[in-house]
């Protein structure tokens, strides 16, 4: 709409949309009002096109042909997402840092304490885990956000965490800042819909089989559920390759900083398994422009319950900071 269109102007719109058969999503803004048409009527989209654009309270109208309509960069060009004192997709590469899994307070605030003091801007820790193997460690559970609560009250930090089931989104909201949907879960609609109705930012991970195209669509789901604080993260893909876990795609930096407005991390952890691979991964991940990076560090990686080959040591992580941080002074960045 044009800047300064009346209730009665956006009202007139909106009812031509409706009637056009689609439905709308309209964005109230405080200087400008944008009104997403959304479904797939049997109509001459172009026509619909001209008759808005005739009205001279519409600035423009814009057709998105995309599956993913409110996540693609023709939308918007750019979602910041505050936390605090931290913007996630701004100009600052944030660090989400800390052990795959929560196994004791003592762990825990350790951890916390060492990722914050390296700096870290954000804590990681699962409290439930999804794995393979029935017979694996699938985390504390309600214990284990009790701790990271503990953390969180201890060194300031935020804290992002998985959720995994549908009924468990309201008691994870209790504790976390940020809510997790791990690779395995990416296309679950129950899930992804919960977590649309809740008010902390997700953070979705990209499914290890799944395109682009696939990974927005996913994102859009909990967007319609009213959720606009969506951050994704590349964390490693299923190829021929058995030397590392997974392959890290670094593509999807500027491939979906073209197709989509939401910021990007990169998980180097699960996307190498390989402690030793990740700090060079790290790098170029913030050369590719990346928003954030999601590191594992545990106190001690070879008593680890979960994951201890790709978690770096919290005096190695503290040395990739410091290295990073001589990088993105480089790139004209800041950590």
């Amino acid at each position: 709409m044009q800047p300064g269109a009346t209730q009665e102007q956006i009202k007139d719109v909106e009812e031509r949309i409706l009637h056009f058969g689609f439905e709308i999503h309209p964005i109230y803004g405080v200087e400008r009002t944008v009104i997403a048409a959304v479904g797939a009527p049997e109509l001459d989209r172009s026509e619909a096109k001209e008759q808005l654009e005739s009205l001279n309270y519409v600035e423009s109208v814009t057709l998105v042909l995309k599956p993913y309509k409110f996540v693609s960069r023709k939308f918007r060009d750019r979602t910041v997402i505050p936390l605090g004192d931290v913007e996630i997709g701004g100009d600052t590469c944030v660090i989400m840092a800390g052990p795959c899994t929560v196994e004791s307070e003592q762990q825990i605030l350790e951890a916390a304490q060492a990722v914050k003091a390296a700096g870290a801007h954000i804590l990681r820790g699962g409290a439930y885990k999804p794995s393979t193997s029935p017979y694996s460690f699938h985390g504390m559970g309600i214990k284990g956000l009790e701790l990271l609560a503990t953390a969180r009250d201890a060194t300031g930090l935020k804290v992002i965490t998985e959720v995994m089931d549908p009924r468990n989104v309201e008691q994870v909201c209790e504790f976390a800042d940020i809510l997790q949907i791990g690779t395995r879960n990416m296309q679950n609609y129950d899930l992804l819909r919960e977590v649309g109705r809740a008010k902390k930012p997700v953070m979705l991970k990209r499914g290890m089989w799944a395109q682009y195209e696939e990974w927005l669509q996913a994102a859009e789901y909990i967007w319609i559920g009213g959720n606009e604080q969506i951050i994704l993260c590349e964390r490693g893909v299923r190829t021929f390759e058995t030397y590392t876990r997974n392959t890290l795609d670094l593509n999807a930096v500027p491939a979906i900083k073209e197709l989509s407005h939401l910021p990007i991390m990169i998980d180097p952890s699960h996307g190498t398994g390989r402690a030793s691979l990740v700090p060079s991964m790290c790098k170029a991940a913030l050369a590719a422009g990346a928003d954030g990076l999601m590191v594992e560090v545990h106190p001690n990686p070879a008593k680890a319950i979960k994951d201890g080959a790709q978690s770096l040591t919290q005096a190695a992580f503290h040395q990739l900071v410091d290295e990073l941080k001589v990088l993105a002074d480089a790139l004209g960045r800041t950590i």
